[in-house]
């Protein structure tokens, strides 16, 4: 396992732990694919916090990453497995055949020197491969799926995440979600053989306060702990209660409240909602 557990020599140190990235086999990006990428603070274009406890953090340039690996039939050979500051998994700097370089999401057992192609016909099913759900064998892992034909990888691009292709009726494709979630996505959307990389980033431990504020995480108060114009569950003699679930200062519930969109079209895709631990089976609105 590429993960350090310290030793407790220090209050900070105590329950720590570090990710080594031995997958990594590059420490320096690729500059043409890099881009400044400028701090809000969880504001937005008016200057009003939209996300709390937002600010801070080390100086990060984001990484050019193709989700829509539309160059199809050209061999590409990987130069190596490189760190992304900006999400949970690795990604992998690859060359095709005229010196051109892009990046793309590297799933588990993706090395140096390796090939990957994207086509829309049936290839080699090996990680790194990506092709249309019409011409992958059932019972495969994939990730970075797309949910619209083009438009390019939506679902399961975090560390360690995949879905299963379960089985394939007509012009629609069953996959099961690590969610628990089973849904129907269409044949011609493509998606990538193999699971994402860097599965043990779910093991980590910060250890202490500082490492958060590191990844521009700024402390966060509690809504019982506020007063009662500032929160919902604020306010009282002393601390209270209410008896009220958990939620935001606008009243949207935190833990296992619905979020999508009542009447939403394709909601008849879905065949069995994500398990919730707080309401169990989430039922469609």
């Amino acid at each position: 396992m590429a993960v350090r557990v310290y030793k407790r020599t220090s209050p900070g140190r105590r329950n720590a732990s570090v990710n080594l990235h031995s997958e990594v086999t590059k420490r320096r990006p690729e500059k043409s694919l890099l881009r400044a990428k400028s701090k809000k603070g969880g504001r937005n274009h008016h200057g009003i916090i939209t996300q709390r406890s937002i600010g801070g953090g080390a100086k990060q340039r984001y990484r050019l990453v193709d989700f829509k690996r539309n160059r199809r039939d050209e061999p590409a050979r990987v130069v190596g497995i490189e760190y992304d500051p900006n999400r949970t998994c690795h990604v992998a700097l690859v060359e095709y055949s005229d010196g051109h370089r892009r990046y793309i999401l590297a799933p588990v057992g993706l090395t140096d020197g390796d090939t990957v192609m994207s086509s829309n016909d049936r290839i080699e099913p090996k990680p790194g491969n990506t092709m249309p759900l019409r011409v992958i064998p059932p019972g495969l892992t994939v990730h970075n799926i797309e949910l619209t034909p083009g438009r390019g990888g939506q679902l399961c691009r975090a560390a360690g995440t995949s879905a299963k292709l379960s089985n394939k009726e007509g012009k629609w494709a069953t996959l099961v979600f690590p969610s628990g979630e089973i849904r129907q996505i269409s044949v011609d959307c493509q998606a990538t053989i193999g699971q994402v990389g860097n599965p043990d980033h779910q093991h980590i431990k910060l250890g202490k306060a500082g490492r958060n504020r590191h990844r521009g995480v700024r402390p966060h108060i509690r809504g019982v702990a506020t007063n009662h114009n500032d929160h919902p569950l604020g306010g009282g003699d002393g601390r209270s209660k209410g008896n009220r679930a958990p939620c935001s200062p606008t009243g949207v519930q935190a833990k296992g409240g619905k979020t999508r969109q009542p009447g939403k079209a394709s909601n008849k895709r879905i065949i069995r909602r994500r398990f919730s631990k707080r309401y169990g089976q989430l039922k469609l609105s």
